[in-house]
């Protein structure tokens, strides 16, 4: 897991948001853990020839995505 947090400002349309929040609360997660969840995957998935470090791919722990 990485050891440092950087803030990541994304704007969204209002309606979108109320139901994302809601879709976690409904599967117990935060925003951020979901949205942290999609970028590993979106790394993973897009990083062509790239070597991905150990901690990337190996699967975290629930809460720490």
């Amino acid at each position: 897991m990485e050891n440092r947090t950087a803030r990541l400002t994304v704007l969204i349309d209002p309606r979108k948001k109320k139901l994302f929040e809601e879709i976690c609360v409904q599967r117990d997660l935060t925003p951020s853990q979901v949205v942290r969840r999609l970028i590993r995957q979106y790394i993973i998935d897009n990083a062509g020839g790239r070597e991905l470090p150990e901690w990337l791919t190996v699967a975290a722990p629930r809460g720490e995505e």
